[in-house]
């Protein structure tokens, strides 16, 4: 944001606008790098070459803003070409590299094992104290860097850590559990639709242990799911045609209850998804509007220090990790015991209390920046004035931001866990993008009925107070449809492997007793 202003000289709306197009291309290519991880390439290659990318577009970024001949200065336009080349390789990197290590990592985590379960639920907010460490060092020795050095050198510090990043990572290949790549998730859960649309005319069997499933030796290593009484059309996509010959028998013709309800937890998440966007919305003000709010406030700090405006962010990422430890070593215990839940309160409900305090946190800026336009001297306000608003998006962050990773983890296929973690990026990135587009609606209809647009070149001239409540009031109407939408939904339901079959036993979230009468029939 700083930099497409100050070098670039974009105007606020402008820069506003591609920081966002450059969030949600960021975020929304996990989508595509999930999909060829969990497919093909598998995490690790996936991870590996994408790291490659991203290191890539941090020299290419370094060599514009070090080489004498690309400087603004001589070329505008191919200074600001070369520019968005960079950091949107990076974003292709990141398509790979997020969605496949953070997968890649759970993955080390065995879910049959009561123990490692339990410390599975804690990775998510461990990872995300290490993501936020990171983003510490990012905005404080990286900016300080770039405020005092120069861009350029930051620019190689953070492609010297990403590569160093990739040879720690390769230092412990032997100690890893490894999945291997089944092809394309998505195949099977088409099959399941066509299925279902071609058998659209049969009657459902009164008795669910009539629909197919495959139970024997070929799937020892494999979880079976339990029949769930939503989507009951999909149902029909199992039910046998007895007498129809081999073709009714084929992948796209007869698909097992497993596939039927791994299909099923794919569709139910859409309205959550949906759900969440607007958290993206709100998300997206902390690396734009609230940055820039920074840049035209007094920050300094004693009579000569001046503090770099990236420094905020700091405060959003300190309260994360303040937010999450207390989370994972005091509340959740201390739930568990209350509630009796393994998780101590749901993973929405989580997601739901950080929306909330985002939404308060976008309230409690727009009070701030209020304030501050009504000040004699604006630019005289001290720039501590917005810590509440970053201390509230960090709470509400170690709240929502972990608990959609573990939702998106654990609620979908195993095969597919990786695009999992790619729809949680999306949230922000979709968001990212629905925010530059309330941007420029907003942009419009305040030239038109006001007196001027709420935003102007000038910070001091704008109305981003207004802007503010106007996504405050999204937030709040979006946190009722999350209620309903949440209520209404079916988590996954519990599993049976073939070892516990074998066995006789159930492991699962349900506790459950099977035996070979009983194998198919609806899980209660």
């Amino acid at each position: 944001m700083i930099y497409l202003a100050k070098v670039l000289h974009e105007e606020m709306k402008v820069a506003a606008r591609n920081v966002n197009y450059w969030m949600s291309v960021t975020t929304l290519m996990p989508l595509l790098g999930g999909f060829i991880a969990d497919g093909y390439l598998g995490r690790v290659q996936a991870f590996k070459s994408r790291t490659s990318s991203r290191a890539q577009g941090l020299m290419v970024l370094a060599t514009v803003q070090l080489a004498p001949s690309l400087k603004p200065h001589h070329s505008l336009r191919l200074h600001e070409a070369l520019f968005f080349v960079g950091i949107y390789l990076v974003s292709v990197g990141t398509g790979g590299h997020k969605p496949s290590l953070e997968s890649f990592g759970a993955d080390q985590f065995e879910e049959g094992h009561a123990a490692e379960r339990v410390q599975k639920m804690s990775f998510f907010n461990w990872w995300n104290c290490a993501l936020c460490a990171g983003v510490l060092l990012g905005v404080t020795v990286i900016a300080y860097a770039q405020f005092r050095i120069g861009w350029g050198a930051a620019s190689v510090m953070l492609a010297a850590v990403m590569a160093a990043s990739l040879v720690i990572f390769l230092a412990g290949r032997r100690l890893y559990r490894y999945r291997v790549p089944e092809g394309s998730p998505l195949t099977p859960l088409l099959q399941v639709v066509v299925a279902a649309v071609r058998k659209r005319r049969l009657d459902l069997p009164a008795d669910v242990a009539q629909l197919y499933e495959v139970v024997g030796p070929q799937n020892i290593n494999k979880k079976l799911l339990c029949h769930t009484d939503h989507l009951r059309f999909l149902d029909r996509a199992a039910v046998v045609e007895h007498g129809a010959g081999e073709d009714a028998t084929g992948p796209w013709r007869l698909v097992t209850v497993t596939r039927v309800e791994e299909t099923k937890m794919v569709l139910n998440m859409v309205p959550i998804w949906v759900a969440t966007l607007p958290f993206g919305m709100t998300a997206a003000q902390v690396s734009t509007f609230f940055i820039k709010q920074g840049t035209v406030m007094d920050r300094h700090l004693g009579a000569s220090f001046v503090i770099p405006a990236e420094f905020l962010f700091a405060m959003s990422a300190l309260s994360m990790i303040a937010t999450v430890a207390v989370y994972d070593r005091v509340l959740v215990p201390y739930l568990r015991r209350a509630t009796g839940g393994e998780r101590g309160i749901s993973i929405l409900k989580r997601v739901g209390i950080g929306m909330a305090f985002a939404t308060v946190a976008l309230a409690v800026a727009a009070v701030v920046e209020r304030q501050r336009l009504g000040s004699a001297a604006p630019a005289s306000v001290s720039v501590f004035w917005l810590l509440p608003q970053f201390l509230l998006m960090g709470l509400g962050d170690g709240f929502a931001l972990v608990g959609l990773q573990e939702y998106f983890y654990d609620q979908v296929p195993d095969n597919m866990r990786s695009l999992g973690v790619g729809l949680y990026l999306s949230v922000i990135g979709a968001g990212s993008f629905l925010s530059s587009l309330l941007i420029t609606v907003a942009d419009h209809a305040s030239s038109r009925f006001c007196r001027a647009s709420w935003f102007a070149k000038d910070l001091n001239h704008s109305r981003l107070d207004l802007f503010y409540w106007l996504q405050v009031c999204i937030g709040a109407v979006n946190l009722v449809f999350y209620t309903v939408v949440t209520a209404r939904y079916s988590f996954k339901a519990g599993s049976r492997s073939g070892d516990d079959i074998e066995a006789g036993s159930w492991r699962g979230d349900v506790p459950h007793t099977w035996n070979e009468d009983n194998l198919r029939r609806y899980c209660p």
